[in-house]
């Protein structure tokens, strides 16, 4: 049916700005309806709907899960037993105020396998009439202090890995890495300390990583997809020898904060260290919206751990899971004074949307189905 005495039906916010809202802040703007002639009103609603979905296909099969995150209504006009509301011509602005619950709500994401999506929603209801509604998209942002006592703690894994097998077997390569903290938010910088020992015959290439794992779950059913999302490369390590990282940083770029409170939509974040071939440390990250600038002299001082060693200044591609090369090519590194770079790029590259990389277009998703 077509509406030809409302013109326009609009949601407004006070503030257009606003990057997002948080538990226990209060949302408040104002509908915009305009007329063309004379109209009943039954009632205008103002509503603010939140929803996490989750879908896939799997050998002809499709798992989905759907989870209310947020509902809140308020009647802002409204007919009476005795009066009809007769709204003249011409252009109206209805204030509203909804505030959100104090409870932790779910971040706003978009991902590949699901999402989480709020919005706002003006209904104007008429006699004889179909309600007319208008939607508009809120993004919602879970707090999370990364400040706390569970996440201001080191953490630090070591892992060993001999090369080569049987009677060809080389030597073993080691790699301990530690970070001061586990949280961290937006445009920080995650200082490494970290330890490779080479005594090996090959050349080892380390690197520093991070990755977003996003993890679905429906019909008892999960999927899981990670993306690469900051790296940097360290300097080579010749056999029988050591290299040392202390505290060399990488930067996380803009990236959607941890989602740990939602049953079906998980967003978390790792740090891997690879050293070689099925050698790699990993130290989990949470990501959050505040805790910029703790005070270093409420963690562990790693520089005593670990010797001065530096990556390079701008973060390079990362490069594949054979950082080990031959014995050839390692002889060919100790005796020509031409240094090459072998190809260490990974299948892929960071984000599209993070500017400092400027790699290639974003990578292929790496999928781990659950069983």
């Amino acid at each position: 049916m077509t509406h030809v005495e409302v013109k326009s039906l609009d949601v407004i916010l006070d503030n257009e700005q606003k990057d997002g809202y948080c538990s226990g802040e209060v949302v408040s703007g104002h509908i915009s309806l305009k007329l063309s002639e004379t109209t009943t009103v039954k009632t205008i609603k103002i509503l603010l709907k939140g929803y996490a979905q989750v879908s896939w296909m799997r050998k002809r099969s499709s798992f989905s899960e759907e989870r209310k995150c947020l509902l809140l209504s308020k009647t802002l006009v409204a007919t009476t037993d005795t009066h009809d509301l007769i709204f003249d011509s011409g252009t109206y602005e209805i204030p509203f105020d909804l505030q959100l619950p104090q409870s932790s709500l779910v971040s706003s994401f978009s991902g590949k396998n699901g999402c989480v999506y709020y919005m706002m929603q003006a209904v104007l209801k008429r006699p004889f009439h179909e309600s007319q509604c208008v939607n508009r998209e809120l993004r919602i942002i879970s707090h999370i202090d990364v400040s706390v006592p569970t996440l201001i703690s080191p953490v630090s894994q070591t892992c060993k890995k001999m090369i080569g097998c049987w009677i060809f077997t080389s030597g073993p390569i080691s790699l301990t890495a530690s970070i001061e903290r586990q949280g961290y938010s937006n445009g920080e910088s995650i200082p490494i300390y970290a330890l490779i020992e080479n005594r090996s015959s090959r050349l080892v290439v380390p690197k520093a990583v991070i990755y977003q794992i996003q993890t679905y779950t429906a019909k008892g059913k999960t999927k899981s997809i990670k993306q690469l999302v900051a790296s940097a490369r360290g300097n080579e390590v010749s056999s029988d020898t050591t290299s040392r990282w202390n505290g060399n940083p990488l930067k996380i770029p803009p990236v959607s904060p941890s989602i740990l409170n939602s049953d079906i939509l998980r967003l978390e974040y790792l740090l891997a260290i690879p050293g070689a071939k099925n050698l790699e440390v990993q130290l989990p990250v949470v990501i959050g919206t505040s805790g910029h600038g703790l005070s270093s002299h409420s963690f562990v001082n790693m520089s005593l751990l670990y010797p001065t060693f530096t990556l390079p200044d701008i973060p390079e591609a990362p490069p594949s899971y054979a950082e080990v090369v031959s014995e050839e090519q390692f002889e060919e590194h100790r005796t020509s004074t031409w240094q090459s770079q072998p190809d260490w790029l990974l299948d892929g590259s960071a984000f599209a949307f993070i500017q400092q990389f400027h790699l290639q277009p974003p990578p292929p998703y790496s999928e781990i189905c659950g069983q």
